[in-house]
């Protein structure tokens, strides 16, 4: 099993490599979009089997002036920190990046026009250092935050409000600047920044202050030891670690599934150079900032890093099929399964084909305990359970498992045992109320073993004479003798008949309960309600028909007179129905 997976895996990446994988499709702006807002994000669909995303955007089909190659891990929107230039086509690429050496897909999704700025931008807002910030380290760089349409921004740095007396510059199309050196120690700082493009200046911006600190120094950037940057192949539950910063006091570690996303740790603070990380996912990109930080601050300019974890288990594209294809094994098993007690073993076989098993009872507090790793299982009791199937496979050295579960119940079930059948009349005739014992899910038919079966053990409206009651269990205990028969014979007086000439029921007649001439009863006499004789039949005969002097009666009640072998009277009234 485990070679036939790996040649599996050689020949997919083979011809996911020589063939194309589904392209993803511009979905917000759309291809061939006009007047497009300058701060406005590319979102496309996601395409299953990819491990990313490149995006690139020019003014030209193909181009990367405006956006050279920005990886966006397993993200499928990507904002642009700076904006797009007004009044532009620009044409998106997008790559989708996959490991194992397979080669890239340049992925053309279209162009879009921006709008044309007429106006000047709004002010922005000061990120780093917050207003009203203290003990601040004199290097800790101004950042601020994008202001939509802005091409450039101007900064001043003063002892006094708008004074610019430490600095006043024009900066550019950026959101950071590194402050002059020599800024005096516990000074209040005020800062303001001013967006700007080519219809002016944001207008009454206000400034920020903060005051900084005694001189310190801040420690240095840490970087990547396990897993290196642009490493692949790393396995889900690694130990990160980066190179130990003496002058640092703790890091700060964020780690995401795209560059501007912290989904795995948020900032997370560790005092160590290590983390165990135990919730990657196969086949996709993370993303990891390290910042190291002192009683000085933070270390300043850390840039980001990012890697790859192993295929998995997939799902893959195979070009000849055109459909993904998964590594784990396909199973079919049960959502129920009923167990006999009746049998010599209690144990259960999976039939699926896969290079092991586990199965898992169950808890109410959602606990499982393993009860066994092989094919085979004997459940101790009823109730919840979980099934496990799993491939194992080998990539670049590192073992991995592919599973395949179902959650299912245990019965346990043993053959019926017919205790007794009750028999009682109401307004529609006879009812049979079938008693059992034993423990299973049981079903009932009457006089046909095929049935239709049913689940009450009430049968009603039932006519006297012989009937044979069948009982088995749902889940087949008692395989050698599945159904539980027993024949009843009710004796009596039919309650109704219907004389309308369509062969049912069409005489009325006493039934015995053995068809021998001992079991008779006397001749039986009919009667009106009003007590004029009107038939005499013999039992044993096909019966009264509903005629006097040759005239149908009509529909009414009526009295029969008899005698029993044994000399007791009988009598009682029927129903002639028309």
């Amino acid at each position: 099993m485990l070679n036939r997976i790996s040649t599996l895996v050689i020949v997919l990446m083979a011809h996911w490599g020589a063939s194309a994988q589904e392209c993803p499709i511009l979905s917000e702006p759309f291809a061939g979009s006009t007047n497009v807002a300058v701060n406005a994000a590319l979102n496309w669909n996601n395409v299953v089997g990819v491990t990313g995303y490149i995006v690139s955007v020019g003014t030209t089909p193909g181009g990367t002036d405006i956006l050279n190659r920005a990886s966006v891990g397993n993200a499928t929107r990507y904002t642009p920190p700076l904006g797009w230039p007004e009044d532009t086509q620009l044409h998106v690429t997008i790559t989708l990046f996959f490991l194992n050496n397979i080669p890239e897909q340049v992925c053309p999704v279209g162009s879009f026009t921006t709008e044309d700025v007429i106006t000047a931008p709004a002010c922005t807002n000061i990120v780093t250092p917050l207003d009203g910030a203290t003990n601040v380290n004199a290097a800790t760089p101004i950042t601020w935050a994008y202001a939509p349409s802005a091409t450039g921004y101007t900064i001043t740095m003063g002892l006094t409000e708008g004074s610019g007396d430490l600095a006043s510059e024009d900066v550019g199309n950026v959101l950071s600047y590194s402050p002059p050196s020599g800024l005096p120690d516990n000074a209040e700082i005020f800062v303001t920044v001013v967006p700007y493009n080519e219809n002016g200046p944001a207008d009454n911006c206000t400034f920020s202050s903060y005051v900084t600190g005694e001189a310190a120094t801040l420690p240095g950037c840490a970087t990547l030891t396990a897993p290196l940057n642009g490493a692949m192949n790393v396995p889900l539950n690694p130990t990160v670690t980066w190179n130990m910063v003496p002058e640092a006091s703790g890091y700060r570690l964020t780690i995401g599934s795209s560059p501007n996303t912290s989904d795995i740790l948020d900032n997370a603070i560790i005092t160590a150079n290590s983390v165990n990380v135990v919730n990657f996912e196969p086949n996709r990109t993370y993303f990891s900032t390290i910042i190291p930080f002192n009683a000085a601050g933070e270390a300043i300019g850390c840039t980001q890093e990012s890697f790859s974890t192993i295929v998995g288990c997939g799902p893959f594209f195979d070009d000849i099929t055109g459909e993904l294809t998964f590594l784990n094994p396909d199973i079919d098993f049960p959502t129920e399964v009923d167990i006999c007690l009746d049998q010599d073993s209690r144990v259960y076989t999976a039939t699926d084909q896969a290079d092991g098993f586990r199965w898992y009872r169950m808890g109410t507090n959602g606990s499982e305990t393993l009860i066994s790793t092989t094919a085979e299982v004997d459940f101790p009791s009823p109730g919840s359970y979980r099934y496990e199937a799993y491939n194992i496979l080998s990539q670049d050295g590192i073992t991995i498992e592919c599973p395949t579960s179902q959650i299912f119940t245990v019965s346990f079930s043993e053959a019926p045992i017919i205790e007794q059948i009750g028999v009682t009349e109401d307004a529609s005739g006879l009812r049979f109320e079938v008693r059992v014992s034993g423990s299973g899910d049981y079903e009932f038919a009457l006089d046909d073993v095929i049935g239709p079966y049913q689940d009450s053990a009430v049968f009603r409206g039932l006519q006297p004479g012989s009937h044979t009651v069948y009982v088995r269990d749902k889940g087949g205990c008692g395989r050698d003798e599945e159904t539980v028969i027993q024949d009843i014979t009710v004796e009596g007086f039919p309650k109704f008949f219907t004389p309308n000439g369509d062969g049912v029921n069409d005489y009325w007649q006493f039934i015995p309960s053995r068809d021998t001439s001992d079991n008779l009863v006397a001749p039986i006499l009919i009667f009106d309600r009003y007590g004029t004789f009107l038939a005499q039949i013999e039992a044993g005969s096909q019966g009264w028909n509903g005629l006097f002097n040759g005239r149908p009666l009509p529909e009414s009640n009526y009295w029969f007179r008899t005698r029993s072998p044994e000399g007791k009277k009988l009598q009682g009234y029927f129903l002639l129905k028309r």
